[in-house]
């Protein structure tokens, strides 16, 4: 099994929206992937709620089925769809991918 971790740290405002709304719009169109990419086996995000100066605003984490799973949902056109939105709304990104 994979695990695959990312954090992001967004922006004041992007897209004509505050942190807060970018936040929910994110999880909202992650967490509508699940169920709809095979080998993807678990999805969520979590929005931070410390706001803290080392924490970042939201995480997402997911499971699949094998590394090649991994790949398959990096490639798909569901995925790829988000990820422009994602990218103009975030600051910062960081991921971990491992294996268990």
């Amino acid at each position: 099994m994979i695990k695959h971790i990312v954090m992001w740290r967004l922006k004041d405002t992007a897209l004509g929206n505050d942190k807060a709304t970018n936040a929910q719009i994110i999880k909202q169109k992650l967490e509508a992937l699940n169920g709809q990419i095979a080998g993807l086996l678990k999805l969520e995000v979590g929005i931070d709620f410390s706001v803290g100066e080392g924490s970042a605003d939201l995480v997402l984490y997911s499971e699949f089925a094998s590394r090649q799973a991994l790949d398959d949902y990096q490639a798909h056109p569901l995925h790829k769809a988000v990820v422009p939105l994602v990218a103009e709304m975030r600051e910062e990104r960081r991921v971990v991918d491992y294996e268990i």
